[in-house]
């Protein structure tokens, strides 16, 4: 048996090279991964050697040739074996490749087309899919070399389908580089996108979508929704997913928000239902943060999905559990958060497993560079639109920014109350006081709708809101929204500017003593999820 190793990043190799060697496997190796094994006493042979003329133009032709491909592609036909013994090409088992790093190189700054032409790799995927069309041992992951040499000392069980799995991931591994070739050349008029299953769901948004599954694509991002571990409850359902991806950008903003203004993160809860906050609340103390959260909208809470970037503990479970319940105990779908004491878990459980319970220690380390960064794709019939992801945080200090009496504690509340509106469904009309979501009035066709819903919800969840302040995703078009919320007691609006009213909502706000705070709608216009 033949293992064919060519590696650009050499971390590890040495030592799988040994286990295979004593597994009595044969080693080939090219270039520079064949010198590290030789340098580390390991038997090897140069496919150099085996290649007609040797390796030629500075090494970049090595493994292009017919003899690796032969070796690789062969069946175990009697004609094919002939051939291979007729041409003394050695048949090749096994192959350990890992490509150049071209998304470091297209991301590294001052890359240029010739460096990144440089660290295009093609030898690597094309060995990658002969090997995996040959249904040869592919290994292009370094995480998948131990659990291969593991497979070997246990007999192969389960021979077809494990060589399948890894035959799969190795193309679509050679798809995700191509994909990032043809992005980069192209300039982004090209574009896909290649994911892995990491979950199935036992339906989509309703019963009748299915299947349903979540994927994960192969950046690496410690806050991606596949890297939340499930540690109690029912697997989650696709609604459950896309809560959790709803509450990371309402989490992240408030994060980034604070630590560009203020320089650190508070503690932070926000609870959704139907991927829109219905409470939100920031402080010092997890306990009051909780409760603040949940009093937000004590209705539309229950059966709701809550995140925080602090661990749950026996106590806080009991808060969310029983704050303001004067009967029975509360409903909750999903809790997510850096982590769980056993006690909380079984405390917070539901019959049937129905609460999930989703961990991630990254959580506990929010800040202004946790914005999820990545290009956003959205289906549309017969392909997708594609646009940056939510990243402008909003700076209170901007030299684009308008504040006309706006107070140290209400410019806290507007942040906290930008951060929910503009990761809530456009249109939207945010209400907070005391560091508390009081209204959340969303996916509004006009905006004067989007102040009376969020003056509504806070009404029917018993909040004076008196004294807080509101934020609109986009300008006011007439005076009418402003005035709507005036009257209601709002001390202070932030909004964006862009309108012809400007000034006369300028005017509404100043003749009522009402603190505004205004920045440009081609800056600061908050839509999201339309």
């Amino acid at each position: 048996m033949k293992a064919l190793l060519s590696v650009y990043d050499k971390n590890g190799i040495v030592d799988f090279a040994k286990e295979l060697v004593g597994l009595g496997w044969e080693i080939l190796a090219s270039g520079g991964t064949a010198k590290a094994l030789t340098d580390a006493g390991i038997p090897v042979t140069d496919v150099a050697s085996l290649v007609g003329g040797g390796a030629i133009l500075g090494h970049r032709v090595v493994t292009l040739s017919r003899e690796i491909h032969a070796g690789l592609l062969a069946t175990d036909s009697p004609a094919d074996v002939a051939e291979l013994a007729k041409l003394n090409i050695p048949r090749i088992d096994l192959v350990c490749v890992d490509l150049y790093p071209l998304k470091e190189e297209i991301a590294k700054p001052g890359s240029t087309r010739e460096s990144v032409i440089e660290k295009t790799d093609i030898g690597g995927p094309t060995m990658i899919r002969s090997a995996s069309k040959g249904r040869r041992i592919v290994i292009c992951d370094p995480k998948d070399r131990m659990k291969v040499v593991e497979w070997l000392k246990a007999g192969k069980p389960d021979e077809h389908n494990f060589i399948n799995s890894l035959c799969a991931k190795s193309e679509a591994v050679v798809a995700d580089y191509c994909l990032t070739s043809a992005r980069y050349h192209s300039q982004g008029t090209l574009d896909g996108q290649v994911g892995w299953q990491t979950m199935s769901c036992l339906y989509g948004e309703n019963g009748w979508q299915t299947p349903a599954a979540l994927y994960a694509t192969m950046d690496a991002d410690p806050l991606a929704v596949s890297n939340f571990q499930l540690v109690s409850g029912t697997p989650p359902s696709y609604n459950n997913l896309c809560d959790v991806e709803r509450l990371l950008q309402t989490s992240t903003h408030i994060a980034a928000a604070f630590d560009t203004n203020y320089g650190k993160t508070p503690l932070i809860a926000v609870g959704v239902k139907h991927g829109n906050p219905c409470g939100a609340a920031i402080g010092t103390d997890a306990n009051t943060v909780l409760q603040n959260m949940l009093e937000g909208d004590l209705r539309a809470i229950f059966g709701g999905v809550v995140m925080t970037n602090f661990p749950i503990d026996e106590a806080l479970a009991e808060t969310l559990l029983t704050h303001k319940m004067e009967t029975g105990r509360r409903l909750l779908d999903g809790i997510i958060a850096p982590s769980f004491t056993t006690g909380a878990i079984e405390t917070l459980k539901r019959k049937g497993d129905k609460c999930r319970f989703l961990a991630n220690p990254s959580l506990a380390s929010l800040n202004k560079n946790s914005l999820d960064t990545s290009t956003r794709l959205r289906h549309v019939r017969g392909g997708f639109v594609k646009q940056p992801n939510y990243t402008f945080i909003l700076d209170m200090k901007s030299s684009d920014m308008v504040k006309i009496s706006v107070t140290p504690a209400q410019e806290q509340d507007m942040l906290l109350a930008w951060a929910i509106g503009s990761t809530s469904n456009s249109n939207t009309v945010t209400i907070v006081k005391d560091g508390m979501l009081k209204g959340n009035g969303v996916g509004q066709q006009d905006r004067v709708g989007c102040c009376e819903l969020a003056l509504k919800r806070a009404k029917d969840a018993g909040h004076d809101i008196k004294g807080g302040v509101a934020y609109s995703d986009s300008f006011f078009p007439f005076t009418d929204g402003p005035m709507v919320l005036i009257n209601a007691g709002i001390s202070g609006i932030l909004a964006t500017s862009g309108s012809v009213r400007d000034d006369e909502v300028k005017k509404v706000c100043a003749d009522n003593n009402v603190a505004l705070a205004l920045i440009p709608d081609r800056l600061a216009r908050g839509f999201f999820g339309h």
